[in-house]
């Protein structure tokens, strides 16, 4: 009976110290699927300037392909962050 209930206990422990170890590993993930998301999103707007800059006149054009710029650098800044907070995973 004793060693039953000694037997839990440590499984327990394990558990918890296991979570405990493992939560700064959830945090990562969690960052790196954050930031690849807003990476997706700012590739999506850029995609969207690209294409109104393709449809419209010179004036406006400029001005869509500045944007679509933007958006390719931010979306490079966001990529590079996921990355980084991936590799940082089980560490």
């Amino acid at each position: 009976m004793n060693k039953s209930k000694l037997l839990t206990a440590i499984a327990i422990a394990a558990a918890l110290t296991g979570g405990i170890l493992s939560g700064s590993a959830f945090a990562q993930a969690g960052t790196a699927v954050k930031e690849s998301g807003k990476a997706v999103a700012e590739k999506a707007k850029e995609g969207k300037e690209t294409v109104q800059a393709a449809a419209t006149s010179e004036p406006k054009k400029s001005a869509h392909k500045a944007k679509a710029k933007a958006h390719k650098a931010k979306a490079a800044m966001h990529d590079s962050k996921a990355k980084a907070a991936g590799e940082q995973i089980g560490k």
